[in-house]
């Protein structure tokens, strides 16, 4: 694979991390719930500008739209609103970590899910261990506030569910044009939750320039153009390079938690976020892989 195309992965990453920042930035101002509006909104709007720019044709099958809307709903709704939620209480760099759980949750929707991907031993044990390593992660949690916070990343790990339940649902649009999927989900998101928002918290107000910067930052970069990236980018690299794009992220929520936020990082939390990145690399099974070969 060109160098370029590692780059880009690795770029893709990054930028997700930096969601984690934003989140935790915007939510000094406005609520979760705003947080989430604001982002599928201002992202819809953008992915619309490229989809017209691009002249691609909008799908004729009616039947799809409504699909679209769960989609939308599951993937960006709900997700953009309880990562923002745990932030509330735990730190931005540990949210990132959990996020970075994603493909242990998949493997267990896909098991149940119809003509989903069956497990393998090795993702099995990726699941068993990634779990592992959030319960480690959580250690520090029960103590002071200990129920917000544990409540915290709950929500948190419920994010990565609603993601897990998307890769699965999403095989549906395989044949539909990728950007008339992201925009018109991204618009069904924005119709649910502007309204949810007005009812549950009231009209926001915001006063600093860095909550405007944050909100622009995550609807640009960690929603419309990360996505519409993944669609260029998914035909020629493959789902599985793309994938470890799941290692970066992590890595950019805790340097950036870490260096722009001054969250504090205890030793425990490495332990944890080594577990966790051991339970990726079984999942992944590459290495996995070439360590078994390696005796013959």
């Amino acid at each position: 694979m060109p160098l370029r195309y590692w780059l880009l992965i690795i770029l893709l990453g990054a930028v997700w991390g930096c969601s984690f920042l934003f989140n935790a930035v915007l939510i000094r101002e406005i609520s979760p719930l705003w947080v989430a509006a604001g982002r599928v909104t201002i992202g819809a709007a953008i992915c619309w500008a490229v989809f017209f720019a691009t002249r691609k044709k909008l799908p004729t099958d009616l039947r799809l739209y409504p699909q679209f809307l769960v989609l939308g709903i599951l993937n960006y709704a709900v997700p953009f609103a309880l990562f923002p939620y745990a932030e509330q209480t735990v730190a931005s760099s540990i949210v990132g970590v959990i996020n970075g759980m994603t493909p242990m949750t998949t493997v267990i929707v896909s098991q149940m899910w119809a003509g989903g991907e069956k497990a393998t031993w090795n993702k099995v044990a990726g699941v068993l261990v990634g779990f592992a390593g959030a319960i480690i992660l959580a250690l520090p949690s029960f103590g002071d506030g200990a129920a917000a916070q544990v409540v915290g990343l709950l929500a948190a790990l419920a994010a990565t569910c609603c993601y897990a339940l998307t890769l699965n649902y999403a095989r549906r649009f395989a044949k539909v044009e990728p950007y008339a999927v992201a925009s018109s989900s991204l618009t069904g998101a924005a119709l649910v939750s502007i309204p949810i928002a007005f009812v549950f918290s009231g009209v926001p107000v915001i006063t600093l320039a860095e909550t405007w910067a944050a909100l622009f930052g995550i609807s640009v970069f960690s929603t419309s153009f990360s996505f519409l990236l993944v669609y260029w980018l998914l035909p020629r690299v493959g789902a599985t390079n793309l994938s470890l794009n799941t290692f970066i992220t992590p890595i950019s929520a805790i340097l950036l938690g870490v260096l722009v936020l001054h969250e504090r990082f205890e030793l425990v939390h490495v332990l944890g976020i080594a577990v966790v990145f051991l339970g990726l690399v079984f999942i992944d099974g590459r290495l996995v892989r070439r360590l078994r070969r390696a005796p013959a």
